[in-house]
């Protein structure tokens, strides 16, 4: 039996990038931290809010790769002559990773009270229309 995908199906052409885009995302594998919140702020603009409490924003980098908005965080290893009798709080690192689509663009980024913002926007495209001439063979 053949198996049907987007990349083969006769009235998808052009498609077989979104399939390959779902697959990597399926393989990200993103843990729970940090905890984040996407929200639709208008028509065409979103924020993603990240809780990264005891980051400041230069253990923060936020790239744009590939169709990707990747944000790393690593905080440095201040414990040096430190004796903890407890340590709850781990300066651990991470990497969160949201597809964007095509015509989203990344915006400003605002560190607030321990949430990091980031604004995107979509950028409507334009209606085209396009004649196409037949020529003989």
């Amino acid at each position: 039996m053949t198996k049907l995908t987007l990349g083969t199906h006769p009235y998808l052409l052009g498609f077989d990038q979104l399939e390959r885009l779902l697959e990597r995302n399926a393989k990200s594998g993103n843990e729970g931290y940090p905890p984040f919140n996407i929200e639709q702020t208008s028509q065409n603009s979103y924020r993603i809010t990240l809780a990264v409490a005891g980051f400041g924003e230069d253990d923060l980098a936020i790239t744009v790769e590939d169709q990707q908005l990747v944000i790393r965080g690593r905080q440095s290893d201040d414990s040096e002559g430190r004796v903890f009798l407890h340590r709850g709080i781990a300066a651990r690192q991470f990497q969160r990773s949201f597809v964007l689509a095509d015509g989203v663009e990344v915006g400003e980024a605002v560190m607030e009270n321990g949430l990091l913002h980031v604004d995107l926007s979509r950028i409507q495209p334009e209606t085209v229309v396009q004649t196409i001439n037949i020529r003989k063979g």
